[in-house]
This record gives structure tokens, sequence and C-alpha cells, in this order.
């Protein structure tokens, strides 16, 4: 197996340039955050950034956890990998991650100075120090049960490439997830419960046919929730297409809003009103 390894300073975009650099060196699988990442679609690992604190993260990030080594270097040796890219804040931290992988030697070692500006660089630091926000080369759907609860934004990348042996060029789309961890420089970001029901009021009471959300109950697990809804609704409308209606509605809406994992939804109807 060939090892590459991408080393930069935290929160200078080492995670948005992987693809690109991962792309450069026809490289497929990317260790990033503690996961293993197959061109865009997570193959094993949880996100270090799903620890209760910094210092578990970043044990978690080198494989400090012997159910997360033994859970990589299962999926590694399962995949047949030819060649990885490992990210790193210091040689040292991607050399640990090698030897505590059991993958061998570094081939070569990019820095993040070597593919992006120090504009660019200085960007990326703005964006961790004072938003808080990390991102992960994913699209949002591979990473948001991992983060269920905390706030996510899909960003959509377009690469230009040259075509080679011709003067053509053409666009190439990715998606990353911009995250803010499970801890924070900026402090927990939760949603809370009346967060929640305020939004499912709000989007349920603009359907047609319902005169009033009663009440909204929450029951919350590890990675997300379950809803529970009693509505008032107005004669004359079927109750199995008004029923579905507010449950894709829910559905939509929260997971636009706040990313959280929906387990189920319960519609009681508990009156029915006419409408002069």
């Amino acid at each position: 197996m060939q090892v590459y390894a991408f080393v930069g300073k935290t929160g200078t975009g080492k995670s948005y340039n992987a693809l690109k650099v991962a792309k450069s060196l026809d490289i497929k699988y990317i260790i990033d955050d503690a996961i293993l990442i197959k061109e865009t679609k997570v193959i094993a690992g949880k996100s270090a950034k799903t620890e209760a604190s910094k210092i578990a993260s970043v044990k978690a990030a080198i494989f400090l956890f012997d159910d997360r080594k033994k859970e990589m270097i299962n999926a590694i040796k399962k995949e047949k990998i030819e060649k990885i890219l490992i990210l790193g804040t210091s040689d040292e931290m991607v050399q640990k991650i090698a030897d505590n992988l059991k993958l061998g030697p570094i081939t070569k070692t990019i820095y993040i100075e070597d593919v992006a500006s120090p504009e660019k660089i200085e960007e990326a630091r703005k964006s961790r120090f004072e938003e808080g926000k990390h991102v992960v080369p994913v699209p949002t759907f591979e990473i948001k049960k991992q983060f269920s609860g905390y706030f996510m934004d899909p960003l959509r990348m377009f690469d230009i490439y040259r075509r080679e042996s011709s003067n053509l060029y053409e666009a190439e789309s990715s998606e990353k997830t911009i995250i803010r961890p499970t801890y924070s420089y900026l402090g927990k970001f939760r949603i809370s419960d009346n967060v929640i029901k305020e939004i499912i009021t709000y989007v349920v009471e603009q359907i047609d046919g319902i005169a009033k959300v009663q009440k909204v109950f929450t029951e919350k697990y590890i990675d997300g929730m379950r809803i529970e809804i009693d509505l008032q609704i107005v004669f004359g409308y079927n109750i199995p297409n008004l029923s579905d209606k507010v449950k894709k509605t829910i559905i939509t809406s929260v997971d636009n809003m706040t990313g959280i994992n929906l387990f189920g939804i319960d519609i009681n109807i508990t009156s029915i009103v006419k409408i002069k």
C-alpha cells in the first residue's frame, strides 16, 4: 500500500482541499477526522468531533482507542486499498496514525501551503476559530447521523479541470459538509425542544385542512428524536391524505432547518371543526 499524507495546522483548510489533493494523486481513499472515506462515501469510522472533549477528540483522531483502531484496520484490509491519503495537523500526527493502523511508511507528504494560497488559508482559519466550523469532505447525507442535533450545512463545490490533449475545460461538482463539533470553540450548539416545536407548529399550520396544532411532543434519543403531534383538522378533508402530507412536511422542514434524524412521527386527530 502507498501511504500519502496531507498536513496543515488546525483550521487551515485540509479537509476542504482533501478531495482535490486525492484526485491529483489518483487516490480513492482518505482518512480524515477518524473516518475512512472512499471518494465521497463514508466506509468506516465515526467523526472524532463527536467526542465530548478536545482531548478525547485528539485521541480518537490518531486511533488510540482500541475499538476505533480495530474497526479501521479491519475496514482497510477488507477494501484492499492500494493508495491512501492521511490528513493531519503535523508530520508527527500523520505518522502516529500510520503507525497505529499499521499502514507502513509514508511515501510522500503534501502540505496545505502547496495547494492553498495564504489568503485561502486565512479565510479557512477565520471560519474555524470565529465561527466554529469544520469541513468534512463528504456529502451531508453521509455524515448526518453522526451529528444529529447539531448545525450542518451542505457546501456545493465546482472544480474546473482541463481535459488532457484538449483546450476544453469541464466542471466537476462535489459536495462537502460544514459541521460544528459536539464541543466547539464557541461553546455547544444545540437545538432546544421549543425550537423544534415552533418549527413544526408553524409549517404544519400552513397546510390546507389543518385548523390548529394543539400540541407537539418530542422524545429524544442519542442520535435523533421521535415526534408526536395533536391536530385539529377542518371538516371535509381526507384524513389519511392529510396525515401523509403533515408527515412529509415535518420531515422536510426539520431536516432542512436542523439536520436532526426523525425516527417516527405519530399524528393524533383530536377534533374536526367546520369553518364557515
